[in-house]
């Protein structure tokens, strides 16, 4: 399994293994898979979920943002030597050779805003710490440490794309209200950090996405003994969602509906 190894300063603090069907979160309140005692990290300032066999960063809309490889994210199919800056601390994402196949398959899966690390910077002195840098508590059941590779963020640069289609869902059983699928990618299941929640033993953490694209949004099975339906079919794959196509994961029942496309 690929890990994240934690640093301050170029000191290795710690390193957490990621697992598949787990979710990590990252921020300030100790209710976090990884804590760090930094005032410029939000409570809850990011997660990495499992999707198969890939493992994507989504920055929880933290106040001060969530950067890879000096580009601030909204989320990030992550890939072996990618670097993830949050607060004054950076962690290094390090894939096994037999896991970087999965890295490398292609995916739009893009960030949605792109800013320098100049930017970050200035952004980062409007935030004005009240109190110093004191601690770091890294959760790691083997409570291992380890070296970090000195490794070059690769160049990046933003890619000017179609704008995707957005949607909206309202549900009909199992929760109130409506979700607005503002996000490139939607996780639905059990794990707590889930977009949408759906309880059950049968439920796996993440049991469902829902990708936005240029042509629509789409309904995709991740795993896990309950599959989804869509219009009382089951899913087993991927499909597009339409205009009133009503989803059922477990307890939950939502209606599909599209939305334009943003400029």
């Amino acid at each position: 399994m690929p890990k994240i190894a934690l640093n301050y300063k170029n000191k290795s603090i710690g390193e957490h293994q990621l697992q598949k069907g787990m979710s990590v979160t990252i921020g300030r309140r100790e209710e976090n898979d990884v804590m760090v005692d930094d005032p410029a990290v939000s409570g809850h300032h990011a997660k990495i979920d499992s999707l198969g066999d890939r493992f994507v960063l989504i920055d929880l809309k933290s106040k001060n943002g969530t950067f890879v490889n000096e580009q601030l994210i909204d989320s990030h199919w992550l890939k072996d030597g990618d670097i993830i800056t949050i607060g004054g601390y950076t962690l290094i994402v390090e894939f096994a050779e037999e896991e970087l196949k999965a890295t490398q398959k292609t995916d739009d899966f893009d960030e949605t805003q792109v800013m320098s690390s100049t930017a970050h910077q200035r952004m980062m002195a409007r935030s004005k710490p009240t109190k110093s840098i004191s601690a770091v508590k890294f959760w790691d059941k083997s409570h291992s440490g380890g070296s970090v590779r000195g490794i070059k963020p690769p160049p990046t640069e933003p890619r000017k794309q179609a704008p995707d289609a957005s949607g909206v869902l309202t549900y009909l059983a199992g929760g109130i209200g409506q979700v607005q699928l503002q996000r490139k990618i939607t996780t639905i299941g059990k794990d707590r950090t889930s977009d949408i929640v759906v309880k059950g033993m049968l439920i796996d953490p993440t049991a469902a996405t829902i990708k936005r694209e240029p042509d629509g949004c789409y309904l995709t099975y991740i795993s896990g003994l309950t599959k989804p339906k869509v219009n009382e079919k089951p899913v087993t794959d991927s499909t597009r969602l339409n205009d009133l196509d009503i989803i059922e994961i477990g307890s939950v029942r939502l209606q599909f509906s599209s939305e334009p496309s943003a400029a």
